[in-house]
């Protein structure tokens, strides 16, 4: 079997500071990206997009596909 990975920008902004509920419900999702280094780029505009919010807030997630040969 053949492994890939695929990378998402993740979140929106929340409800408060603490970051546990997203203030729109839904996270928001960019991607699938095939590299980190696309996934980071994403990111970074994105971050410097919502950065006068201090509520806001995205991270990088990693998914790991198994694929059959």
């Amino acid at each position: 079997m053949m492994t890939k990975e695929r990378f998402w920008v993740v979140g929106g902004e929340y409800s408060c500071t603490a970051f546990k509920s997203l203030k729109h419900g839904a996270p928001e999702v960019l991607g699938p990206y095939d590299s980190r280094e696309e996934a980071r780029a994403a990111w970074r505009r994105k971050s410097d997009e919502t950065r006068s919010l201090a509520t806001a807030r995205y991270a990088i997630a990693t998914e790991h596909l198994v694929l059959p040969n």
